[in-house]
């Protein structure tokens, strides 16, 4: 780290359950809504109105413990979280406290060096406590709208008030911004994989926050710490942990303090800005919630849960790259989401050939998804379709360029290879007679060309190719013709 300081970080994420109602009542959840169109008088907090837990809230957050490397708790507690904010209508937050649903997790992940443009360099295993995960209700969500000093005006949109949320809380084990960066990525990858949540960042249904602070290399104890929130995206999270981290070994190498408080991330001018100070931890006067019963699971159904889990993406990768031969960099992306890997692996299997598989998803296929802004899922290309397209190519019925083409417009048109191959005339010459007939053709067109190599000009054996190709127009098995010639020449 910078002149001998090291970075201390610790994580939150808070991930919206994948319920289709709220936590505490039958409100649904749906994102988008007309702004307080799903809100009852639980939610809205009103005299009277009683919660009544949603047992499918608890079910994900099980799986979504489990798949983090979480313990889960047969016995935890629902307490209220007091304060004051516009947003939240009871005065209070059901939370869970000192007895939370899940804890003491021990989770291993996959993270890099970067070189200055993100990119990794060497990926090693790291190792991360995951102190508790515990389930909790949502707030609302203060909303500005118009333009300042104009039409500027103000609301609360209580629509979101009572989603159930999964609140994910790491020790401070991060030594940079690129390991926070990939340990989010595990966590809404596995949250996502096993059901847990839709964890968009976008739609504000996983919002992380970093407790970030420095100190010299070899100190034990730890510094004050800032705590940045706002960050709606994982990469800007990166950006604002690695600006926090300079800002903050600055300020100490000028002989000033750094202050505990929150700041946020400024996309505009690239730099984490104040938002309040904190300099005394808030006292939330927790206290068990009266109107809900502990919460108690038994071991059996812990069992069910862990019955039911998903081979999770971590391990399926390093099973792809055992079974399937592939590079640890070509697993790795294609278990970047379930849909993509379960792809694979189905195109794998029917085509019996993994690498060229993961080759030409890897390049040709996620191309086109990219530029289309569209998942493996929602695509014309079944892995069927793509198992056929890849026979083909390994059967030399067509080569690689055409192979691509192909692909293109199976993609566009949704129509099999088979029928783009007949369509666009595409079948490829493999027979050895009829490759010599235009070997034959081309060389007695080309004799100084062909003087040139014979003499000793190897690197003109690429023009006899290309000259063959372009007299089969194109549909010439690269392969036989580079054997025709070589024995013609």
């Amino acid at each position: 780290m910078k002149n001998g300081w090291e970075a201390v970080i610790g994580m939150e994420i808070h991930a919206q359950l994948s319920t289709e109602t709220k936590i505490f009542c039958a409100c649904p959840t749906s994102f988008g809504e007309t702004p307080n169109s799903n809100t009852c008088p639980v939610c809205l907090g009103l005299p009277g109105a009683l919660p009544v837990l949603n047992w499918r809230a608890v079910e994900l957050g099980a799986r979504a413990a489990l798949a983090l490397g979480l313990k889960i708790n047969e016995v935890s507690i629902f307490a209220r979280k007091n304060y004051f904010y516009p947003d939240l209508p009871k005065g209070y937050q059901i939370s869970q406290y000192d007895k939370p649903f899940s804890s003491d997790g021990i989770l291993t992940i996959m993270t890099a060096e970067r070189d200055d443009q993100g990119r990794p360099i060497e990926w090693k295993p790291m190792t991360i406590r995951i102190v508790r995960l515990h389930l909790e209700e949502d707030a609302g969500k203060n909303v500005h709208e118009g333009l300042p000093e104009v039409d500027k005006f103000s609301y609360i949109d209580l629509n979101r008030a009572g989603t159930p949320l999964a609140e994910i809380v790491t020790a401070p084990d991060f030594r940079s911004s690129w390991q926070a960066y990939d340990y989010v990525n595990h966590v809404r990858r596995a949250l996502q994989w096993v059901g847990a949540s839709d964890a968009d960042m976008e739609k504000g249904n996983l919002r992380c926050e970093a407790n970030v602070s420095v100190r010299k290399i070899g100190e034990t104890g730890f510094r004050p710490k800032v705590e940045l929130k706002n960050l709606n995206s994982v990469r800007f999270m990166q950006k604002a942990i690695e600006y926090e981290i300079n800002r903050q070994i600055e300020a100490y190498e000028r002989g000033e303090e750094v202050v505990q408080e929150t700041r946020l991330w400024d996309e505009k001018n690239n730099c984490t800005r104040v938002m309040r100070s904190k300099e005394e931890a808030h006292d939330y006067r927790y206290f068990p919630e009266p109107d809900l019963p502990p919460l108690i699971v038994s071991k059996e159904w812990i069992e069910k849960i862990k019955a039911e889990m998903p081979e999770l993406p971590d391990a399926m990768r390093d099973r792809f790259i055992k079974d399937y031969g592939l590079s640890f960099a070509d697993a790795n992306q294609l278990v970047s989401e379930k849909s993509l890997a379960e792809f694979y692996e189905q195109t794998a299997k029917l085509s019996g050939s993994p690498r060229t598989s993961a080759n030409f998803i890897l390049s040709e296929l996620l191309r086109e998804l990219n530029n289309a802004g569209i998942t493996v899922a929602e695509s014309k290309i079944t892995a069927e379709k793509m198992a056929e397209l890849i026979k083909l190519r390994d059967e030399d019925k067509i080569n690689n360029i055409q192979a691509k083409e192909v692909l293109a417009e199976m993609f566009r048109t949704g129509k099999s290879a088979h029928e783009v191959v007949k369509e666009k005339g595409f079948e490829q010459i493999s027979d050895v007679a009829t490759i010599e007939k235009l070997v034959e053709e081309v060389i007695e067109k080309n004799a100084k060309q062909v003087e040139d190599y014979r003499k000793g000009n190897q690197k003109i054996f690429g023009f006899f190719v290309g000259q063959v190709m372009k007299a089969s127009q194109g549909k010439a098995n690269p392969k036989v013709v580079n054997e025709v010639l070589k024995a013609k020449l």
